[in-house]
C-alpha cells in the first residue's frame, strides 16, 4: 500500500531539494494533509505544493521536526531491509578507518538513519534511539544488529531528553546478552575502562579521537592540565607519551574515580594527579597560586544546548578560555574545544582572540580538529557538524 501524502506549503521544498532531511511542522500544508491524521512513526510520502514527490519519510505529528526523510524513493520503508543495507554500509566505512571495533557505527542522518546513534565497544553495542520513527521499528533493528555484528551484549541507552519531546519514555535497558561489569576499550594506544550504563551519553566520546591523537605528539616532557577530564581520554595518552605531569580536573566524583582506574590500567598513575573540583573555581585558585602548565586542554560539555542559551553559554566559554590562558606557561599550547552546535567556529575564534588580547598575549592557531571519521558530516545538514577544536600556540605579546 502506498504511503499517505504529506504536502508542503509553497516554497517549503527548497531545503529538502538541497539535501536536508527534515520537515518542520510549520512547513506542512495542514489543509491538504492534517497532521492529526498521522500516528507517530507512520511512513509518509513528502509532496511539494505543486504535487512533485520528494521521497519517503517517517513522521511524528506532535514535534517541531515532524518528518525525517529516509529515501528519495517514495515507496521506501523503514525496516529490516533498510537497516541491513545502511548499517552494513556504515560498518564497511568504519572498517576502512579503524582496525579494531571501537567506534561510532551509526551517526544519525549522516548514515541515512535519522534518530539513531550506535556506538561499538568491541563485542558490546550501545544503541540510542531518539525518534518515534526508529522506536517503532526497534525490534527489526535489534534483530539486524544481532545478526550482522553478533554482539555479546546490546544496551538500549534511551535516556536522551529528546525522547520526551517525541513522546517516548526514557530508560536504559539491556536488550540482548549481559553487559559486562568491566568493559575496556582501546584508543590511541591506551586502554580505558568505561561505564556505558551510568556514564555520560553513550559511555564514551569517540568524536575527539583524532584531536587526542594529535595531543600525544606534543606531550613529551610537558606539564598538562586536562580540564573536564571525565575518564581521562586526553590526559592518559599524554602521560603514556612522556608527559612530565598530568593533572585531571572534573566536578564529578564518579568521573575522577574512573580516570584514576584508567591511569592504573595504563600504569601511569605516578605522574598523574586527579582533583574533583568545579573547573572555574580550580582555575581561579590556580591563577591565585601562580601555577602554570605547558599544555592546557579545555574540553567542556555543551554549554549552549539551545539557541536561547547562547548569551549565557558564550559568556561561560569566554570565561573558561580567559582563565585557561592565565594558567598557561609562556610558549604554551592551549587546546580549546566546543561541542556546542550553536557556538560557531567564528564565535570560538573571537573568544580566543579577545581573551588573548585581554591579557596581552600573542595567540596563533597552529592546528584545528573536528569530528573523527566515525562522526561523518552531512554537507546539507549543518546540525551534523558540531565539534570544533583549536590548538593554539600562546606566547608573550609581540
Amino acid at each position: 500500500m502506498a504511503h499517505p501524502e504529506l504536502f508542503l506549503k509553497k516554497n517549503e521544498d527548497k531545503r529538502l531539494r538541497k539535501g536536508h532531511l527534515w520537515v518542520f511542522s510549520n512547513e506542512v500544508d495542514t489543509q491538504r494533509s492534517p497532521l492529526n491524521q498521522f500516528a507517530p512513526g507512520d511512513m509518509v510520502k513528502v509532496v511539494t505544493s505543486d504535487n512533485q514527490i520528494l521521497g519517503a519519510a517517517y513522521i511524528n505529528p506532535g514535534t517541531l521536526v515532524c518528518a525525517r526523510l529516509l529515501s528519495r524513493k517514495p515507496g521506501a520503508k523503514l525496516g529490516s531491509k533498510m537497516f541491513t543495507t545502511r548499517i552494513a554500509r556504515a560498518l564497511a566505512l568504519r572498517e576502512r578507518f579503524y582496525n579494531k571495533p571501537y567506534y561510532r557505527l551509526i551517526f544519525g542522518e549522516s548514515d541515512g538513519l535519522p534518530g539513531l546513534v550506535i556506538d561499538r565497544f568491541g563485542d558490546v553495542l550501545s544503541v540510542q534511539i531518539t525518534t518515534a520513527g526508529i522506536e517503532r521499528q526497534k525490534e527489526p533493528l535489534l534483530e539486524v544488529l544481532v545478526d550482522l555484528l553478533q554482539p555479546t551484549a546490546l544496551l538500549l541507552k534511551n535516556d536522551n531528553p529528546q525522547r520526551i519531546l517525541e513522546g517516548l519514555s526514557t530508560e536504559s535497558v539491556c536488550a540482548y546478552g549481559t553487559i559486562p561489569e568491566q568493559l575496556i576499550i582501546e584508543e590511541n594506544n591506551a586502554q580505558f575502562q568505561i561505564d556505558i550504563v551510568a556514564g555520560q551519553k553513550t559511555g564514551w566520546f569517540y568524536d575527539h579521537r583524532s584531536s587526542r591523537a594529535l595531543l600525544t605528539q606534543l606531550a613529551k616532557d610537558k606539564t598538562v592540565l586536562d580540564l573536564f577530564s571525565y575518564a581521562g581520554a586526553w590526559g592518559i595518552p599524554a602521560a603514556l607519551n612522556g608527559a612530565q605531569q598530568v593533572s585531571c580536573i572534573d566536578s564529578s566524583a564518579a568521573a575522577i574515580a574512573l580516570a584514576k582506574q584508567n591511569a592504573q590500567l595504563n600504569h601511569v598513575s605516578d605522574n598523574m594527579q586527579f582533583v574533583q573540583s568545579d573547573v572555574f573555581e580550580y582555575l581561579k585558585q590556580a591563577r591565585l597560586e601562580r601555577r602554570r602548565f605547558d599544555i592546557v586542554i579545555l574540553d567542556p560539555p555543551a554549554l549552549i544546548k539551545r539557541k536561547k542559551d547562547f548569551k549565557s553559554g558564550y559568556e561561560a566559554y569566554r570565561r573558561l578560555n580567559h582563565l585557561a590562558l592565565q594558567v598557561l606557561e609562556k610558549d604554551g599550547i592551549l587546546v580549546s574545544a566546543s561541542c556546542s552546535y550553536h557556538l560557531s567556529k567564528a564565535n570560538l575564534h573571537e573568544i580566543l582572540r579577545s581573551s588573548a588580547r585581554h591579557i596581552d598575549r600573542n595567540l596563533t592557531i597552529v592546528a584545528t580538529g573536528g569530528q573523527a571519521p566515525d562522526h561523518p558530516i552531512h554537507p546539507a545538514i549543518s546540525e551534523t557538524e558540531y565539534l570544533k577544536t583549536y590548538f593554539c600556540a600562546v606566547s608573550e605579546s609581540l
